[in-house]
């Protein structure tokens, strides 16, 4: 008799047990994803990577909050969104290949000449347009519209002598404390 008995408490055990897995795997499951963005920079190369990552996000039916915190202010201030700027000088990939030569690089000093600003920015610029990938105004109202919180670092806009009032429509202003609230529950969290 004893045998049976433990034959029945190991086989309702068992199935108690598989219960409750099969539970918390569908908790788990159909719990909403939270992704955490820090936005940094300011230049329109690194403008990009934070906006697309969270449009994605937000699409997928995440939950998203993107902290811009120092020249990534930039990348939220209404008079500054639209001039972004991509800077040749310093940055390794910068110049490109010329397009009719592939091999051949072009030395990262041509990046200290004259124009080459505006020139790599605009280069950059088509290279969006040609790949179809939307202006930045169109993913900030992407993460904005599906539910995407864009938080401008308090602290840094004293430093950098932004006010509320510079920012675009639907920018939150929070701190780093009330920003790592948010992320400690992230399920990605990304410095860019």
């Amino acid at each position: 008799m004893d045998a049976e008995i433990q034959k029945y408490i190991d086989e309702r055990v068992e199935k108690r047990v598989a219960e409750i897995l099969a539970q918390r795997e569908h908790a788990e499951n159909s719990r909403t994803k939270r992704l955490a963005l820090v936005a940094s920079k300011g230049s329109l190369d690194m403008a990009y990577p934070p906006l697309i990552l969270a449009s994605t996000a937000v699409s997928l039916g995440w939950e998203v909050g993107v902290f811009f915190t120092f020249y990534g202010l930039d990348i939220v201030n209404k008079t500054k969104l639209h001039k972004l700027q991509v800077a040749p000088i310093g940055n390794p990939a910068m110049p490109p290949p010329i397009s009719a030569v592939p091999s051949f690089q072009v030395p990262n000093l041509i990046g200290v000449l004259p124009g080459m600003t505006p020139m790599a920015t605009a280069m950059m610029k088509s290279w969006f347009n040609r790949a179809n990938i939307p202006p930045l105004q169109d993913l900030i109202d992407v993460t904005r519209e599906g539910g995407g919180h864009l938080y401008a670092c308090t602290t840094t806009m004293g430093v950098m002598g932004v006010n509320e009032e510079n920012l675009i429509e639907g920018v939150e202003c929070r701190g780093a404390a009330a920003f790592l609230e948010f992320a400690a529950y992230a399920d990605v969290a990304l410095f860019i």
